[in-house]
């Protein structure tokens, strides 16, 4: 019997994930490349054309005929319709009003299915991870900001406009920094690692000691990996202000699960799978104190074992349910 795959493509804040998967034998391809190069690509050829690239790639190098290929799932920062196509707005790709299913469509006849990729993630883990027999879920991704995903009764839930788990633009603080999405104060601004980030390098600025401070100097990006040497080398400016965000992080949590009444609530994206060792203890700390108890009580905090590769699972997950086919 002939072995059928998928492509599933995951457009990360920093990153892009390819992979050729099906459910039996996993990922048997892999692609990565900077979203930072992707951006410049973009700006100078069709965006369809340049994913077009990435799916040649991975059927070249896994040898895999494209007939045993049988959907594209693509993972998009952004506000996405999975039933038309549409990009609503992808602002990390500076995409607005572009429909990827109609483009990529006319390179390819392997079917083109998108979802936010936060909502391909949680996906991903409702079925190859911590929800496998879980009905109401919350997960929640952070790293160049914060996206969420809710499953109610075994169901992705996507909102009246494909819009729900927008987590990281619950305003937290009045007159707070300002975010990416124009309004100050949300969680996003407070706890992703863009506003970690953010406040070491203010406070280095202002003459604070720091490992980081070479970096700063020299105007290299802090990554995760950084944030994680300065925290296991006991840098007390950077643990300070991860602390503060896993306390941020804690707060919200628990709130949302004072509302909905969870059974688990997992967490994900670059920077817990980095510090989930730092950081899991400090949020499950600051869940506990925030929530009410008896809601606290029926609910996990997790950190998922998926990691980057949970968006690349949902992508089976996501063939299964607009085309009716397990691969």
């Amino acid at each position: 019997m002939e072995r059928k795959y998928i492509i599933s493509i995951d457009m990360g804040g920093t990153k892009i994930l390819g992979s050729i998967i099906n459910s039996k034998e996993g990922i048997v391809a892999r692609y990565k490349r900077s979203t930072k190069v992707q951006k410049e690509k973009v700006k100078k050829v069709d965006f369809a054309e340049t994913l077009f690239t990435i799916v040649s790639e991975l059927i070249f190098s896994s040898k895999i005929p494209e007939s045993q290929i049988k959907a594209i799932c693509l993972g998009i920062p952004g506000s996405v319709n999975p039933h038309t196509g549409k990009i609503g707005i992808a602002p990390n790709l500076n995409i607005k009003n572009y429909n990827i299913k109609q483009r990529l469509q006319k390179y390819t006849k392997i079917p083109v299915l998108i979802e936010n990729d936060v909502n391909l993630a949680t996906l991903g883990i409702q079925h190859y991870g911590y929800g496998i027999d879980k009905q109401n879920m919350l997960v929640v991704f952070v790293g160049t900001g914060i996206g969420g995903g809710l499953v109610f009764n075994s169901q992705l839930y996507r909102g009246s406009t494909f819009f729900a788990g927008e987590i990281g633009h619950i305003e937290i603080m009045k007159n707070g920094p300002k975010c990416g999405c124009g309004k100050n104060g949300c969680f996003e601004a407070l706890a992703s690692r863009t506003a970690i980030v953010r406040n070491i390098i203010s406070d280095i600025k202002l003459g604070k000691k720091s490992l980081l401070s070479k970096l700063v100097k020299d105007n290299i990006p802090i990554k995760s990996k950084a944030l994680l040497n300065a925290v296991n080398n006991e840098d007390k400016l950077v643990s300070r202000h991860i602390s503060d965000a896993c306390e941020t992080i804690g707060l919200v949590l628990a709130n949302l699960n004072n509302l909905l009444n969870l059974e688990i609530i997992v967490l994900g994206g670059g920077v817990i799978e980095a510090l989930h060792t730092f950081m899991m203890p400090k949020i499950k700390l600051s869940f506990k104190n925030h929530s009410l108890a008896s809601s606290a009580r029926g609910v996990r905090v997790v950190a998922t074992k998926l990691g980057d590769d949970a968006a690349l699972y949902g992508g089976l997950a996501l063939a299964e349910e607009f085309l009716e086919i397990k691969v």
